[in-house]
């Protein structure tokens, strides 16, 4: 896997990181689902920053 093919899966995620951001916002999300979303927000984040860690200035 190249560095661009991973820039470009990492961009992907950071749109799909904005649709969860929406979902957290519905005010019928039940609770699990609700906690599910929020730890896949921080997962991505996590991941995110590592990626910034290993890849910086891209």
């Amino acid at each position: 896997m190249t560095e661009q093919e991973i820039r470009e899966g990492v961009e992907k995620v950071r749109r799909e990181r904005a649709n969860l951001l929406q979902l957290i916002e519905k005010p019928d999300l039940g609770l699990d689902t609700r906690q599910d979303v929020n730890q896949a927000l921080e997962e991505i984040d996590d991941l995110l920053v590592e990626f910034e860690r290993t890849f910086p200035g891209g």
